[in-house]
This record gives structure tokens, C-alpha cells and sequence, in this order.
């Protein structure tokens, strides 16, 4: 029952930080929206802030991972159980499904006055701006590396003694905007596995209007790239600390 309480509360925290992240997208990005045209910074931002208010929801009950990678890394370096881990991801995956699904539904009328298909699969995942995906690959998994191993920094004693890890979502909200605000130009910084293949599934799947295929081709590097980079992030982190 324990376990089925924190993975309750990882897939409506993953739910939480997807309906903000992917609808901030959908705002800026979609056309008669009262947002549209609203920009990166906007979008970094909001992603930052959908990151908090699912870290606010799932951190008591779960510890708010919202991230496979992140999952992946935490155990690796000792620090979460093996056994919680692929329970952990499906609750994700699921909370990530039904976030972007619910996306769709709330700006169903704005994705029908869209007529450019990619600008509508952007809404749901990401896909690089330049295309090689070698590259695409480093950078998400370089991204992830940094997210994971500064998290895993935050549950440090010496930080916790300081005061960041009393702080709780707002040293990750921080960093998800700098990182956005940075790395993110290249692929669109996915990060987090659960934030781009399940809602991949659901633009897949959802009645879209004039929609083009989900980049399925693309699809393995916000996969990918996001997990070795919370193993390796791990691999540091116990290396060095």
C-alpha cells in the first residue's frame, strides 16, 4: 500500500507538471491564443514553475522524482530503491499520458485554428532544431547529466546545513529554468523521458487535426540520451562525493 501511495502521488505530480509544461507550450505557441507568441523565455519559465507545483504535490508522499531519469539516477547512486524503480516509471509514464491528453482537450479549438503540424507535435514533445541525432543525443543526455547530479547535490548534507535542501522545489525550479534558458535551444531539452515519449503517444493517438506522424524516427533520443545521462550523473556524484 505504501508503494502504491508514492506512485499515486509520482503519476499526479508527472500529471501536474505535464498539464503546466506542455499548456505553456500550447499557450505561447497555438494560434488565437491570448499567449501566443510569447517565447522561449515564457516557456523556461513555465516549465520551471510546472516542475515546482509537481515537486509541491508528489515531494511529501513520493519524494517527486516526475522523471524516469531522475528515478534511474537516484538508485544508481544508492539512494532509492531498485525494487521501487519500474513502478516508479510507470506511474509516470501514465501521469505524463493523461497530462497531455488533457492539454489537448483544453486547447482542443486552438490546435483546430493551428495549421502548421509541427508547431502542434511541439506541443506534446520535443524535436531538435538541427537535426543530427548524435549530437541531439549529447546534448539531452549532457542536459540530464547536469539535472541529476545537481539534484543529487541538493541531498547532500553540506547543502541541506545551508539551506538548500530545506527549500525543497525551489532549487530544482532554478534549475530547470537554467537549464531551459541555456541547453535547451538544440532539442528543446526534454530531460525526462516521461515528459516526452508519453505525451508523444498521446499526440499519436488523440483525434488531431491536420497532425503529421510523432517523429517516432527521432523518438529514441529524449529517451535515450535522458537515462545515460542520470547514470552517468550518478556515477559522479558517488565518485566525487
Amino acid at each position: 500500500m505504501e508503494l502504491l501511495t508514492k506512485c499515486l502521488f509520482e503519476l499526479v505530480g508527472t500529471f501536474v507538471l505535464i498539464l503546466l509544461g506542455d499548456g505553456v507550450v500550447a499557450c505561447t505557441t497555438l494560434k488565437k491564443s491570448k499567449g501566443f507568441g510569447g517565447g522561449w523565455v515564457v516557456i523556461t519559465l513555465g516549465w520551471g514553475l510546472a516542475v515546482m507545483c509537481g515537486v509541491f504535490i508528489a515531494g511529501p508522499y513520493s519524494g517527486a522524482h516526475l522523471n524516469p531519469a531522475v528515478t534511474l539516477g537516484l538508485a544508481a547512486a544508492g539512494k532509492f530503491a531498485w525494487a521501487e524503480v519500474l513502478p516508479y516509471i510507470c506511474a509516470q509514464m501514465i501521469g505524463g499520458l493523461l497530462g497531455a491528453i488533457a492539454v489537448f482537450l483544453f486547447y482542443k479549438d486552438h490546435f483546430d485554428s493551428t495549421e502548421d503540424a509541427d508547431t502542434k507535435l511541439g506541443v506534446f514533445c520535443t524535436m531538435p532544431a538541427v537535426r543530427n541525432e548524435w549530437r541531439n543525443f549529447f546534448c539531452e543526455a549532457l542536459a540530464t547529466w547536469l539535472l541529476v547530479f545537481v539534484i543529487l547535490v541538493f541531498s547532500t548534507a553540506e547543502n541541506v546545513v545551508i539551506g538548500m535542501g530545506s527549500l525543497g522545489a525551489f532549487p530544482v525550479t532554478m534549475l530547470i529554468m537554467a537549464i531551459g534558458m541555456s541547453l535547451g535551444g538544440a532539442t528543446g531539452y526534454a530531460i525526462n523521458p516521461a515528459r516526452d515519449l508519453a505525451p508523444r503517444v498521446a499526440h499519436a493517438i488523440l483525434p488531431i487535426a491536420g497532425k503529421r506522424d510523432s517523429g517516432w524516427s527521432y523518438s529514441w533520443v529524449p529517451v535515450a540520451g535522458p537515462l545515460v545521462g542520470g547514470l552517468v550523473a550518478a556515477l559522479c556524484f558517488v565518485l566525487m562525493y
